[in-house]
C-alpha cells in the first residue's frame, strides 16, 4: 500500500509589495548671482500695500527711446517692493499733520481729493515720506524695472501705445482724459484717483500717467553718458545718488512716467526727464508726486512692526487685565 503523500507546502504570494523608496528632494535650485557676485534673494513677505519685484538682470532703456534713454543696457537689481499706488492726498496730509513730513501739496483745489496722488511736493519731501514710512524713494532703474515688467515692455501693460482707457495722459483735445469741463488749471486737467485704470504686469496702478513720480537718481545725458555709476548691480546714478544742491553741474532729479498733461510717449517706462528737486515757482509744480520702494531687509521690518501691531491688545481691552483684572 503506497505511502500517503502529504502536498508540498506552497510559497504563499508575497503578502505585502515592498514599498517604494520616497522621491529624492529636488535639490535647492542654484541661487541667482550677479556678475558682481551680489547674491539676489527671493520675496519674501509682501508688505502691505506693496508688489515683490523680483531681482534678476533686466534691460533697462530703449534703443527706440529719446537719446537720453539710450542705449537699451542690461543690470542688475536686488529683490525689492513697490507701492502698489501713488502716495495720495490723504496720506500725505496725515503724516504732515504727525509733524514728521515736509510741506507741500497742490495750488488747485481739483488736486486735492483724497485719493488723488499728491502733486507738489519737492524730492526731499517724497524722500523724508518715505524714510519716515521705514521705506525709501525708489531709484530710476528700480522704478523702471516695476513699470515695465519681466518682459521689459514699453508700457506697463505692453507695447500698446497709451489710450485715456489705460492711463491717465493727454488726450487728442489737449486735455487729460475724461475731462470735460474748464477746471481751476488753466490746462483744463487734473490728475485722477488712484487705481482707475488697470494695473501692470506686477500689480501696480498708475505707473503710466496721472502724476510724474520722483526718483532718487540725479539726472544725466544718457545711459551711456552715465557711464559705471549707471551699471552693475543696483546703480544710484551719477554721485550715488547723494547731495543736495548739485551733483557736480547737474542740479536737477530725475521724474518717470508722465502724468495727465503730457501725451503718450512721455508715459513709456523707459522715457526719462528731469525737474528741479526744489520743485518751487514752476508752472509744473502739480505735476509731480511719489511713490515708495523697500529693501527687502525693509520689507521684513515693516512686516514684523505690523504683525507686532496686531498682536498688541486694544487699549480696553488691555485695561481689563491690569491689577486685578477690573478696568
Amino acid at each position: 500500500m503506497a505511502e500517503p503523500t502529504t502536498a508540498a507546502a506552497v510559497e504563499p504570494a508575497a503578502a505585502t509589495v515592498a514599498k517604494a523608496e520616497p522621491p529624492a528632494p529636488e535639490p535647492e535650485p542654484e541661487p541667482l548671482v550677479a556678475p558682481d557676485g551680489t547674491v539676489i534673494e527671493p520675496c519674501g513677505e509682501v508688505p502691505e500695500g506693496m508688489a515683490c519685484i523680483p531681482g534678476g538682470p533686466f534691460i533697462r532703456g530703449s534703443d527706440d527711446g529719446p537719446d537720453n534713454a539710450r542705449p537699451a543696457q542690461t543690470i542688475w537689481l536686488q529683490t525689492f517692493y513697490m507701492d502698489l499706488n501713488e502716495v495720495t492726498y490723504e496720506d500725505y496730509k496725515a503724516c504732515q499733520a504727525t509733524k514728521q513730513c515736509l510741506r507741500g501739496g497742490p495750488l488747485y483745489n481739483d488736486f486735492s481729493r483724497p485719493k488723488q496722488p499728491i502733486v507738489g511736493p519737492s524730492w526731499f519731501a517724497a524722500v523724508r515720506y518715505c524714510e519716515v514710512g521705514g521705506k525709501h524713494l525708489p531709484t530710476e532703474s528700480q522704478w523702471e524695472k516695476a513699470a515695465r515688467g519681466p518682459d521689459g515692455a514699453a508700457y506697463p501693460w505692453g507695447d500698446e501705445e497709451a489710450t485715456c482707457e489705460l492711463a491717465v495722459i493727454k488726450d487728442e483735445r489737449g486735455r487729460s482724459c475724461g475731462v470735460d469741463k474748464k477746471f481751476e488749471h488753466p490746462k483744463k486737467g487734473r490728475t485722477f484717483e488712484i487705481g482707475t485704470r488697470p494695473p501692470g504686469a506686477y500689480g501696480l496702478y498708475d505707473m503710466a500717467g496721472n502724476a510724474w513720480e520722483w526718483v532718487y537718481d540725479w539726472a544725466s545725458p544718457s545711459w551711456e553718458a552715465c557711464g559705471k555709476a549707471c551699471q552693475g548691480t543696483d546703480p544710484k546714478g551719477p554721485c550715488g545718488g547723494e547731495g543736495t544742491d548739485t551733483c557736480g553741474k547737474v542740479n536737477k532729479r530725475a521724474v518717470k512716467g508722465g502724468s495727465w498733461y503730457w501725451e503718450a510717449s512721455y508715459a513709456t517706462g523707459y522715457h526719462r526727464r528731469f525737474h528741479y528737486p526744489a520743485n518751487l515757482n514752476s508752472i509744473e509744480f502739480h505735476h509731480f508726486g511719489f511713490r515708495c520702494a523697500a529693501s527687502l531687509e525693509e520689507g521684513r521690518k515693516l512686516v514684523e512692526a505690523r504683525k507686532a501691531a496686531k498682536a498688541e491688545p486694544a487699549p480696553a481691552e488691555a485695561a481689563k487685565t491690569d491689577g486685578d483684572g477690573s478696568p
